[in-house]
């Protein structure tokens, strides 16, 4: 038997614990909670019922209610991302990546130290900072003449969940800055040398060369930050609690399942409902990655090398 055809026995060894670990704490797990979906407890007793759990979330007008507060919340945290963190990812990446930039190893550093604090940490840190009784934020915009901005930002309806959208950006901004960073980093030279013996350089080399060619990695950035911002759960608690206040105007998909699956307060528990919703959430991202490979990717592999 040729070395092609002899079954290599040491790629199932070496993969059995990593599969074996991902689908006790992932797949199972996750089927599992589509098959909570289909049942609801009548009597202490659970009976299955199919679908009958979804026409309530989208049917039920308390339901729905909130399912639609909550995911028309998750897509303006989501916006603000898009239009704030990772525009400034890659600005802060083409200025880091710069060879005449000095210290460059320390500015990265100091950009990314905030993606690795806990949530609680970050939460509790800004709403102390954004206090209007005991807080700093009203002493520094004092300091350079602009206390007339300050509101209590995460106290206001119409403010709370920007606010904590542009925390989440300052928390995480580091991370498509590294992303964008090793994309120019990868950038072969002699592509660039043949742009400057055309006289592209300095900015128009970044627009005209070195853009399209990461385009690829921002596209990637993009679906991550997708991802991450409809699975976001922890800044929201940590900041404004189960109930994320005021009155709901920071409630993500997140905090509505764990009120929903857990209970909070005087809400009772419903893990049927909370599956529901979790099952909701995962068809969302489900649609939202598969856009992004059926109908973005295919269209970004032409700047691929």
């Amino acid at each position: 038997m040729s070395d092609r055809l002899r079954p290599r026995w040491h790629i199932l060894v070496f993969l059995a614990p990593a599969v074996l670990v991902y689908t006790a704490v992932m797949i199972f797990p996750l089927f599992n909670t589509l098959r909570l979906s289909l049942f609801t407890e009548v009597e202490q007793e659970r009976v299955f019922v199919g679908l009958q759990n979804f026409r309530t979330l989208f049917g039920d007008a308390i339901w729905s209610e909130q399912f639609w507060n909550a995911l028309g919340n998750n897509f303006w945290f989501f916006f603000i991302h898009m239009v704030v963190q990772n525009p400034i990812g890659v600005i802060l990446a083409a200025i880091l990546s710069h060879p005449r930039l000095r210290f460059a190893h320390l500015y990265r550093s100091a950009i990314f130290i905030p993606t690795i604090l806990s949530f609680v940490i970050v939460g509790f840190a800004w709403k102390l900072i954004l206090s209007p009784i005991w807080g700093i934020a009203p002493s520094l915009l004092d300091a350079v003449g602009l206390k007339s901005l300050f509101a209590p930002w995460l106290g206001k309806e119409e403010y709370a969940l920007t606010t904590l959208a542009l925390i989440s950006v300052w928390q995480f901004v580091g991370i498509p800055m590294m992303l964008i960073y090793a994309a120019l980093l990868s950038i072969p030279e002699e592509i660039l040398e043949a742009g400057e013996c055309d006289g592209i350089t300095g900015m128009s080399a970044f627009w005209k060369i070195k853009l399209p060619l990461i385009l690829p990695s921002i596209g990637i950035i993009s679906i991550l930050t997708f991802v991450g911002n409809f699975n976001a759960f922890d800044l929201i608690y940590a900041a404004q609690g189960a109930l994320a206040g005021p009155d709901f105007s920071t409630d993500i998909l997140g905090t509505f399942l764990y009120r929903t699956f857990f209970g909070f307060q005087l809400q009772l528990g419903d893990p049927h409902m909370g599956s529901a919703i979790a099952t909701a959430m995962f068809v969302i991202i489900l649609i939202g990655v598969c856009i992004y490979l059926f109908g973005i990717q295919t269209r970004l592999r032409r700047y691929q090398f």
